[in-house]
């Protein structure tokens, strides 16, 4: 998958996402100064939300637990404060890009689309409580641009079946899904990390972590349990009103979560098992080889008291012995010597 250009999978660096979320309360000066701080923190890119209050929200629509208790009273004036408008989410695109991040937008009604297209995003993300929701699924994908999916709160059934409506309206090189559990915050218990490459060998798909979880951390664990792209909320300030910010990083703690995260991508060091270079000159000097246990002459027939095992390992492995034993001598080799090919007829 590629978005704007960048790689992201397996080989590349972990792809770092600021979901910027409502966290801006609402202004857009608020929001600049987010994009800001996720340029100066190495994020890839922000993301913001694209909704509508009474679009959105049901009659019956209630607030989530964590919600009411960042003092939440009713769900539509909270969407209605948070809200941006299609003017604001440009200025907000065309800032992201201005420092060199990607911006990514995050679409809660099909009606929406067709605006948000018009506003410069790289690329969609479906949030998690619409892996249900095909007509929106199908749209999002349909539209030409990456798409990235989030699973908080799913089945491996359901996932798998918004992966086949997914690869009907789209080409599976601009799919990736995000593994997510949907509490806030969410527990180290339920953090689910090794469920990312379950998706992963499910769906052939490139797969991240929305991380919900406290802390700086996770998103390196994350990336060494096999996520190639992250996403974590980020505030100006945890302690602030509002649903997210409780569960979210501030500027310093968000430019500790990006290092960490690179950091684990560069310790994993791919999943061939290799010999390292920073390991070659341990290796040759404290492997042993076959050597010469006294000095022999040419023409010796080698018997078993004739060798040792001794490092350095510059010479036969000791594995080779049977190469060695009852082979005849063509030149002498001094005690302590190592016993070469070239040494043996």
């Amino acid at each position: 998958m590629k978005i704007a250009g960048r790689e992201i999978g397996p080989d590349a660096p972990p792809y770092v996402i600021a979901e910027l979320g409502v966290n801006h309360d609402g202004s857009l000066d608020r929001a600049l100064e987010l994009v800001d701080a996720a340029a100066e923190a190495g994020a890839d890119a922000v993301k913001v939300q694209v909704f509508r209050a009474e679009a959105l929200m049901g009659r019956a629509a209630r607030l989530a637990a964590y919600q009411r208790a960042s003092g939440e009273a009713d769900p539509v004036q909270m969407l209605r404060r948070l809200e941006m408008p299609a003017e604001r989410l440009r200025l907000i695109a065309e800032h992201a890009h201005r420092r060199r991040l990607h911006a990514i937008a995050t679409i809660f009604s099909v009606e929406l689309m067709d605006e948000a297209q018009a506003l410069g995003f790289d690329a969609y993300k479906s949030a998690s409580p619409d892996i249900v929701h095909r007509p929106l699924l199908e749209a999002m994908a349909g539209a030409g641009s990456p798409l990235i999916v989030s699973t908080g709160a799913a089945t491996l059934d359901e996932v798998l079946r918004a992966c086949a409506w997914l690869r009907g309206a789209a080409e599976s090189s601009r799919l990736a899904l995000l593994q997510c559990v949907s509490a806030y915050p969410a527990p180290d218990e339920d953090a689910a990390l090794g469920a990312i490459n379950t998706l992963a060998m499910e769906t052939r798909l490139p797969v991240g972590y929305s991380d919900h979880t406290a802390g700086v951390d996770t998103g390196g664990l994350a990336v060494a349990a096999g996520a190639c792209l992250l996403e974590k909320h980020l505030t100006h300030d945890r302690r602030a009103k509002g649903p997210d910010h409780a569960a979210s990083l501030e500027p310093e703690e968000f430019e500790r979560y990006v290092r960490l995260a690179h950091r684990a991508q560069r310790m994993m060091g791919g999943t061939e098992k290799r010999v390292r270079e920073a390991e070659r000159d341990v290796r040759e000097a404290s492997r042993q080889s076959i050597v010469a246990a006294r000095a022999l002459a040419p023409g010796v027939a080698i018997g078993a008291a004739d060798i040792a095992y001794k490092r350095p390992g510059v010479g036969l492995e000791p594995w080779r012995v049977g190469d060695v034993l009852g082979r005849t001598l063509v030149r002498f080799v001094d005690e302590g010597a190592p016993i070469t090919p070239e040494d043996i007829a």
